[in-house]
């Protein structure tokens, strides 16, 4: 099992670093996939094969869950190394992220949020966690990191992250998320959001009914609210539907990058 891992470890490694030189001589935009809170790179293995196959160049971006502002900045210079369009897809927290670091981004063509947060500007995660009933994710937490300053990192108890966060995941494989998860600060979850790219960009949605972090509730706002293009809801699915159900994932990434390459997709908020 450790050898399998770390195999998908190098290949997304190797991954990242090929993906800009392919995206220089593709004219398919380059998909960059950014995992969420208490997650990592290789849980988009299976949307990443499916792309690949499809014949995309891709990033999995390993964004450093250190806040909305650093993150967003942390995703923006890497886009700025990309040749020609992109299309961002972020997953739970990362749906900051990617409506941050997209602003101002002429290059960015689509954004896919998959269970992700879309705040508006001003907004924070705790806003939209908490803006609707039936989030459970703040039972699942192990205790708080101290990290000086006042700050702490927050970790799921890897004996509850099956339950709460991958209940549609087989059981090895989301004990070994579990026991890889990264980290995310505390404070990110208060820090305000900037002016949000999902006003002029497309946006696209993809949720599940089963996810125990994010209500069908908050996602259908985000959704309605950013104009989008089109909503997925899997039944049953868990908030890390990315791992249960690549397919229906990379399906809609793929449906947005279409649009993006053909310019087709138009502006964001009001269509």
């Amino acid at each position: 099992m450790f050898n399998q891992v770390a195999r998908l470890f190098t290949g997304v490694a190797i991954l990242m670093a090929a993906a800009p030189t392919q995206a220089q001589t593709s004219q398919k935009p380059t998909i960059i996939l950014v995992h969420g809170a208490f997650n990592e790179s290789s849980s988009w293995e299976g949307v990443i094969r499916l792309l690949q196959a499809d014949g995309y160049p891709v990033v999995a971006a390993a964004t450093p869950l250190r806040g909305v502002k650093s993150d967003s900045a942390y995703l923006a210079d890497l886009i700025d190394t990309i040749k020609g369009s992109v299309v961002l897809v972020g997953h739970s927290f990362s749906g900051m992220t990617i409506t941050n670091a997209a602003t101002g981004k002429s290059n960015v063509r689509a954004l896919v949020f998959v269970a992700a947060l879309a705040p508006d500007t001003g907004e924070t995660a705790n806003d939209l966690l908490s803006k609707y009933p039936g989030g459970t994710s703040g039972s699942a937490l192990a205790p708080p990191v101290p990290l000086g300053g006042g700050a702490h990192d927050l970790y799921v108890q890897p004996e509850k992250f099956h339950a709460q966060f991958a209940a549609d995941v087989k059981e090895a494989t989301a004990n070994i998320m579990a026991v890889t998860q990264r980290p995310i600060v505390d404070t990110a979850f208060g820090e305000q959001s900037g002016s949000p790219a999902w006003k002029s960009i497309p946006s696209w949605f993809i949720h599940g009914t089963g996810d125990k972090n994010l209500p069908v509730a908050t996602n259908d706002f985000m959704a309605k609210r950013a104009g989008a293009k089109k909503v997925v809801e899997i039944k049953g699915a868990s908030h890390l539907l990315m791992v249960s159900h690549p397919k229906e994932t990379a399906k809609l990434i793929v449906e947005a990058a279409r649009e993006a390459q053909s310019g087709t997709g138009g502006s964001g908020q009001g269509r």
